[in-house]
Order: structure tokens, then sequence, then C-alpha cells
């Protein structure tokens, strides 16, 4: 046996030798010198000969040399194109889940057109840090900053790469070895396993915890204020709810108390918002105009939650504030490059023309109960003549993720699917792993797909996968 495998291992070619090959054949004959990379062909010889090699050893191919020397151009083609044309690893995915903001497929969308004018930013130079007018240098927080300040109210505006890097700079800034007053019901986990407490430590503050879990009074930051403590910090707890027997501090009362104390007030809003979403019938929340009218020094949020735009942390406040951050060192390693820049003012400029409804989440959010209905209707429909599964629609409830309304439940239209060969677990995973990654919900044997997520052209895509069924 081991002689044989010997002799196997001989038979093959060296590298050379398929090289010469490749030039002797006709169609191939070119291969080496129109348009190809010798590197590049060379190690897909090499990739070849290595899976030669392993099947020798497990004997699981004959690679004997007369049967294979006519394959191997072929093979090595066949390689060759899978390393010019690379599946990419960031892919199109296709939310049936019906979470809006879902963390794990990118948060928001951007609208089409606001798409567009990344690309063509991409595709071209533009005046990120330069000052037309003058033609000198100038600042990339100049961009956005005048919009967010005319949507917000605020005096100064500037924007780092997310909202935990918002809060990370104010504690650097004005916080760094000094203590930060915080509300024991507001040191919030947010995505990821980080925390609020770990990420003041990490900008060098010193977090000093008051009240209980579910109440917080105003003497509790009153008593803890010492010569030592730098900001009063509020934190929105956007990703979950406290109910029954609790009581939290304004940010109105805070204000309040830094003034009168001499210390600054600030807020992280996570989900920031410029719409309040009550129209819509979710409970109240602070928008960002308000927290800024309410008087708070800065104010954090994140980019690509409830505002609908890309990944950002944006801090708004007063300008003295604002200032000093933007002169910290750590504000270059935090900043944004120029295509969410310009995603972000697409996304702003839609809210200050009137069109913020038009925003993907927000449309998705608004979607009225008919609406919805009749899109599951017409995916029930082009999935119906599929012999492989069992079709019906039922009514469900949605999501808004990214910590946003956690408590809420959006009242939905679903279109429910189950094979009648083999089992919902293998369908969801053939679904997942198509072209299109399409990922659905699983309640009782029976595969969801919610169409408050989906876009134009998914039920299309979605019809030919269930066909591809089986």
């Amino acid at each position: 046996m081991e002689e044989d495998k010997q002799r196997r291992l001989r038979a093959l070619p060296a590298v050379h030798e398929v090289l010469a090959r490749l030039e002797a054949e006709a169609e191939f004959g070119p291969f080496l010198t129109n348009k190809r990379s010798l590197p590049r062909i060379k190690h897909c010889v090499r990739q070849l000969l290595q899976k030669a090699r392993e099947n020798v050893y497990s004997n699981t191919s004959d690679w004997g040399e007369d049967v294979e020397a006519e394959l191997w151009p072929w093979l090595i083609d066949e390689l060759y194109q899978a390393l010019a044309n690379p599946e990419t690893n960031l892919r199109r995915v296709i939310n049936a889940t019906g979470v809006v903001l879902h963390t794990n497929c990118g948060r928001a969308l951007l609208a089409p057109e606001i798409a567009r004018f990344v690309a063509a930013q991409a595709e071209h130079y533009s005046n990120l840090e330069l000052n037309i007018e003058t033609g000198e240098r100038g600042s990339r927080y100049t961009l956005v900053e005048q919009l967010l300040c005319e949507l917000s109210g605020a005096e100064a505006a500037m924007v780092v790469n997310n909202n935990a890097a918002a809060v990370l700079l104010m504690m650097n800034t004005f916080a760094l070895g000094k203590e930060v007053v915080v509300s024991r019901g507001e040191l919030v986990e947010v995505g990821g396993s980080f925390r609020i407490p770990e990420v003041l430590k990490a900008g060098g503050a010193k977090l000093v915890e008051v009240g209980s879990t579910n109440k917080t009074w105003y003497r509790d930051y009153e008593d803890a204020i010492s010569t030592e403590t730098a900001l009063l910090l509020k934190v929105h707890t956007s990703n979950y709810r406290l109910e029954g027997f609790t009581h939290a501090v304004a940010g109105a009362e805070l204000v309040e108390l830094g003034e009168k104390r001499g210390i600054p007030v600030m807020e992280d809003l996570g989900s920031g918002s410029f719409f309040d979403g009550i129209s819509l019938g979710f409970p109240p929340e602070p928008t960002v105009q308000q927290t800024v009218k309410a008087g708070l020094d800065l104010v954090t949020f994140s980019g690509d939650k409830l505002l609908g735009g890309p990944q950002a942390g944006i801090i708004v406040g007063k300008r003295c504030f604002i200032d000093r951050l933007k002169t910290n060192q750590l504000t270059r390693a935090l900043r944004i490059d120029k295509l969410t820049l310009a995603a972000l003012e697409g996304t702003l400029r839609m809210y200050l023309n009137g069109e913020g409804g038009e925003i993907p989440v927000w449309r998705m959010l608004s979607y009225s109960s008919q609406e919805l209905k009749a899109k599951a209707e017409e995916l029930k429909t082009v999935l119906e003549p599929s012999k492989t599964i069992s079709v019906e629609i039922r009514e469900d409830v949605s999501q808004v993720g990214g910590g946003a309304w956690p408590t809420v439940n959006l009242p939905t239209w679903v279109c429910s699917v189950r094979p009648k060969q083999g089992s919902v677990n293998e369908l969801e995973k053939f679904l997942r792993l198509g072209p299109a990654a399409i990922l659905t919900r699983i309640q009782k044997d029976w595969i969801l797909f919610d169409v408050r997520t989906l876009l134009d052209g998914d039920i299309e895509d979605i019809a030919q996968r269930i066909n591809d069924w089986k």
C-alpha cells in the first residue's frame, strides 16, 4: 500500500511541467501570456498539486499521470477564475426577521439617493478638508456641524466614529483622573458586552455610583459631589426598561444642580432621534431637540440607529465644550472618514428638507397594517406554486432593534412557510446559505418571513431560493 502511494506521488508532475503542458495546449496556449498573472497561475498549480497529494494519502482518487494530464489545464483554469472573482466576505443579506435596526446586519439602511451620493464621493476627490472659497485647509467637522445645529438647536456639534467613542472622548477631555457621578440604574451594557462603567474607566474617569438600581433622587447626586467631581452624567437606558417602583432624575434637574455647583452635565442618549415617535404609537422618548433645550452641556447619540444614517457618534452642545473636544488628541484617532460624512450629510439634509419620513428606518416603522398584509399576500402568491412547501400568512410582531423601544412589539404580517420534505432547520440553513443570505425566524415548526424589513426585489429572490429547495 505504501509503495503504491509513493508510486502515485512520483507520477505527479512538477510545477514547471504543468506550466509546459499549459503552453502546449491549443486552447490554453496563451494561458500564461494573455492578461494572466504568472504568479497567480503558479499559485493555482501548487494548490492543485497539494490537493492531488492529499487525495493520494487519503486514497480518495487515482491521480494517474496519463488520466489526469489532459484535465490539469481545466482544473487550473477553474482555480484561477475562482481567485480572479472571489466571493466577498461582506455580502448582501435579505432581512426577513422584522428587526428594523438589526445590529448583526448593519443596523440602519441608507436611503437610495444617499447611497448614490456616497458612491459619488467614493469615486471622486472631495473637499473633505478643503475650504473651497479660500483654497486653504478646512475642517471636516464643518461639513455637518451647521446641519446638526439647525436640527438639534445646539450651539455646536462634532462627529466621531461611534457613540461609545463619543462618551470616551468626553471622559478623557473633561474627567481624566477625576470623578463622574452616574446613577446605578443607568450603568447599562450595550452591544458586544461593552459596558458604560468600562468606557468611563477607559477614558480615565473615576466612576461614582449613586442611588439604587430602581430609584435615584436629586439628593443622591447632590450628596456625591466633591472637589474631585468633574461631570454629572446621565445615560438614557434605551436598551432596557425599569418598570414599577422606580424614580429617575430628569436631565433638566441635573442641569439645575450642575449650574448651582459649577459642574458640567452631559447625557448619552444612545439611540437618539429627531422624531418622538408618538404619532406612530410609540411610548414617549426624549428627542435630541428636547434634550438640548433642557440645557445639557453635551449630548451624544448614535448615527446608525433611529437617526437612520451611518455608524457615527454625534456630539451636540455648548460651543465652549465642543471646542475643547475638538482639540483633544484622541479626536484624530476617533474621527470619521469621507464616506461616513457623506452618508451623514445626506441623511441630515433629508430631515431638513422635511423628508425624514422617507428614511428607510422610519418608513419601515410607519408601515400600516394594510400595507404589511398586502406585502405578505404578495409573497404568499409567488411562493404558493412551489410543491415543496406549505405557505400561509398570519399576524405577528416585529421589533425596532438597536436598543430602541425595547419593550415595544410592532404589529406586523408574516408569510409562514413549512417544508414538505426535510426539517425546518434544514430549510432555514438553506435559505441562509444562498447567494443572498436570507435571514428568517423559526416559530413552532414554521419559518416566518416578516415583510416589514423586506426591500424591493427581495420577494423575487426569496421565491427563487425556495424554488431551488429539494
